[in-house]
């Protein structure tokens, strides 16, 4: 066998008619003929370990927005009932995809919202996702005489129904949060006139607005799933305008729990794989947080985007948002088990 050290971490590539390159820690190259490849290829990833962390995945509130809808895609046949969700109901297009093909469409918010899908939403099932919706949503939904299924997270209904009794108890709503986020705007349903802010300059710029009035009384609750880095500094800001401050420790187990768990996975590993939807929240701060590591990593949603690069490291750390199905996560643990790379086998 062709002299490659002891160590045979690594990728290898195709750049001559049976001839393959080898890629070794440190980029190190060796030739080797097609003879040897697959001896070779079997070596590099037999030295890889995978480790996942020891929180990862979807999370009890999604968990249980998905198992409402499928139970809701069977009543819907059975009773011969268009279904759908109230905008996506997971933030993962996989996850979505085979909701669809259980027959759970997907309702346009904006188009909800002006009025353009009453013909469609007469008489159906609506499940509501895990964000929750504004109690008008509720409202049109009734008046259209559809069915509906609220799979609101507890953890969000909570944070609705506290911040609408402080409101009611004169206390002016700071939000931290994406304004543009399903879960904000449930919560702007029944509070309308809080303000929302996403960073610690957007709090900053809030704080000076509001210092010239007297006796103000604040309530600040967050996003379920922000950092817990980004409310404290959040929170920071806004407190020093206002003559009292309550703070709600509204962020989610699920979400902080990965987060940290990342962390600790970073120390025992080379480089990390964060798997989830490119739209969601929750996995693109879960990646952020990988980032924060200085470890090399990548946001992929499928095993075909696991890049080359990947299988030059020994130690692989693996996580997933918390709206990444199991399935997607064994999708990429078996890939790398497998040794596969951009859609090709080594």
């Amino acid at each position: 066998m062709p002299d490659l050290g002891t160590d045979f971490r690594g990728t290898s590539h195709l750049v001559a008619k049976r001839q393959y390159t080898i890629v070794l820690p440190g980029r190190k190259q060796k030739t080797v003929s097609e003879e040897w490849h697959g001896i070779v290829a079997q070596a590099i990833l037999k030295a890889m370990t995978i480790i996942k962390a020891r929180m990862l995945g979807m999370c009890m509130g999604v968990s249980r927005a998905q198992e409402l809808a499928v139970a809701a895609a069977n009543t819907g046949r059975t009773k011969g009932k268009n279904v759908f969700s109230y905008g996506p109901l997971i933030h993962n297009p996989q996850a979505i995809a085979k909701l669809e093909a259980k027959g759970v469409g997907i309702l346009d918010v904006k188009a909800f919202e002006a009025g353009n899908l009453d013909e469609a939403v007469m008489n159906s099932i609506v499940v509501i996702r895990a964000h929750g919706a504004p109690p008008a949503v509720f409202e049109r939904l009734a008046t259209l005489g559809a069915e509906v299924v609220d799979a609101t997270c507890p953890r969000v209904l909570r944070s609705q129904k506290k911040a609408s009794e402080l409101a009611g108890a004169g206390y002016r709503l700071i939000i931290a949060g994406d304004s543009e986020h399903a879960e904000v705007a449930g919560i702007l349903g029944h509070v309308p006139d809080a303000i929302v802010v996403q960073n610690a300059a957007e709090a900053r710029e809030a704080a000076k607005a509001l210092a010239t009035q007297e006796g103000l009384k604040l309530v600040v609750i967050a996003q379920t799933t922000i950092q817990k880095a980004e409310y404290s500094a959040i929170i920071e800001e806004i407190s020093q305008c206002a003559d009292e401050c309550v703070v709600l420790d509204t962020l989610c187990p699920a979400a902080t729990e990965r987060q940290a768990a990342l962390v600790e996975l970073a120390r025992n590993v080379s480089a990390i794989i964060v798997v989830g939807g490119k739209n969601s929240a929750n996995t693109q701060r879960l990646f952020l947080t990988a980032q924060e590591t200085g470890k090399p990593c990548w946001h992929i949603e499928t095993a075909a985007e696991l890049p080359a690069e990947v299988f030059s490291f020994d130690r692989i750390g693996l996580t997933a948002g918390a709206s990444t199905p199991d399935f997607m996560v064994d999708e990429v643990e078996n890939f790398l088990r497998k040794g596969v790379s951009d859609g090709n086998a080594l």
